[in-house]
C-alpha cells in the first residue's frame, strides 16, 4: 500500500489509481514526432511503482534510453462519475509534482508493433511523488511554472497554462470514462524538453515554490 503526504501537516492519503494523461504539451508533442489529439491520451500506472522524494529510480536492464517527463499531479478528494466542470474542479483536492520515467526505446517499439506502452511506464521506481499541498490552501491559476533540473541544470521548465487540456477538464474527461474515487492520482502530462538521464544523475523537480522532489538514478 503506497500513500501521499500532505504538506505541512501529519496526512498521509492511501493512493488508489494513478491515471496519466499524455500529449498535453503541443511542444513535447512536436518534439517526439507525435500527433495532437482531439481528447486526452490516457494510461494507467502502478501503485507499486511509486517512490517519493529522495528514493533513487533504478535504471532497469531492458533499456538503454531512460526518459524523464516531469509534470503537475492532482489528488481527487471524492467519487466522482460523468462528472460537470463545477463537480470536477471541486473534486481537485490537491497539488504535487511529479516524475513520469519513461523507457523511450522501449516505447518506441511497442508503438512500433500497436502494443500497450505498459512496460515502458510501469516498471519499478518509475513514478516519483513530491508532497501534496491541499488545494484549500493554495490554489492554482496555471501561471505556475514546472520544471526539472538534472544535476543542476535546467532541462524541463515551462508554464502550466501550456497544456492543451487544462486539469478541470482532464477531471471531467476521465471521469466519463471511469469512476474516479478519494485518492486517486492524475499526472497531467510533460512540457517539453524532455531527455534521456544516466546513472548517477541527480533530478530535482518543482512546482514553483509550492512542491518539489529530489532524487537520483542507480
Amino acid at each position: 500500500m503506497k500513500t501521499i503526504k500532505i504538506k505541512n501537516s501529519n496526512k498521509e492519503i492511501t493512493i488508489g489509481k494513478i491515471v496519466c494523461v499524455g500529449r498535453n504539451y503541443a511542444e513535447h508533442v512536436h518534439e517526439l514526432g507525435n500527433i495532437i489529439h482531439e481528447k486526452p491520451v490516457v494510461f494507467l500506472k502502478t501503485t507499486s511503482s511509486v517512490i517519493y522524494s529522495g528514493d533513487s529510480i533504478a535504471y532497469p536492464s531492458f533499456s538503454n534510453d531512460m526518459h524523464h517527463e516531469a509534470e503537475l499531479v492532482l489528488l481527487i478528494g471524492e467519487n466522482i462519475k460523468d462528472a460537470d466542470l463545477e463537480t470536477s474542479e471541486r473534486a481537485i483536492a490537491g497539488y504535487g509534482v511529479g516524475l513520469d520515467m519513461t523507457l523511450r526505446d522501449v516505447q518506441s517499439d511497442l508503438k512500433r508493433k500497436g502494443h500497450p506502452w505498459t512496460i515502458a511506464k510501469c516498471f519499478d521506481t518509475s513514478t516519483v511523488l513530491s508532497d501534496f499541498v491541499e488545494k484549500s490552501s493554495q490554489e492554482l491559476t496555471l501561471d505556475e511554472t514546472i520544471s526539472l533540473k538534472i544535476n543542476g541544470e535546467h532541462r524541463q521548465k515551462d508554464q502550466l497554462n501550456k497544456m492543451l487540456h487544462k486539469p478541470v477538464e482532464i477531471v471531467q474527461y476521465i471521469s466519463s470514462l471511469m469512476k474516479l474515487q478519494a485518492g486517486d492520482l492524475i499526472f497531467t502530462g510533460t512540457p517539453k524538453g524532455v531527455s534521456k538521464v544516466e546513472k548517477g544523475d541527480r533530478l530535482e523537480a518543482e512546482l514553483e515554490g509550492i512542491v518539489k522532489l529530489e532524487c537520483s538514478v542507480k
